[in-house]
Formats: C-alpha cells, sequence, structure tokens
C-alpha cells in the first residue's frame, strides 16, 4: 500500500511541476535519473537485509 501511495505522490508532484512551470526536483539527465534509482534500490536492499539479519 505504501508503495503505490509513494508512486502516486511521485506522479502528483510531477503532475504539479508541469502544471505551475516549476523546475522539476530530479535530475534532468538519464545519470542523474539512474542515481535516484540506484539510491532507492540500495535503500530498500538495505531496509531488507537489516529487517531479515534482526529476525523480523
Amino acid at each position: 500500500m505504501s508503495a503505490v501511495l509513494g508512486l502516486g505522490l511521485g506522479f502528483v508532484i510531477g503532475v504539479g511541476c508541469r502544471w505551475f512551470d516549476l523546475p522539476l526536483p530530479a535530475p534532468p539527465r538519464l545519470v542523474g535519473a539512474l542515481l535516484v534509482v540506484a539510491m532507492t534500490v540500495g535503500f530498500l536492499g538495505a531496509d531488507y537485509a537489516l529487517a531479515y539479519f534482526a529476525g523480523d
């Protein structure tokens, strides 16, 4: 459920930035976008690993 909310919020922020002609709060190049994806995957992976090793 939280993943759907996160995607929805990201969509709303993107639409709002485009609607009001604000600069998008993300890097405009492919390398920058891949950096954001890599940080997200790293964050989720660390969260999973910490929960796994904690015994949850």
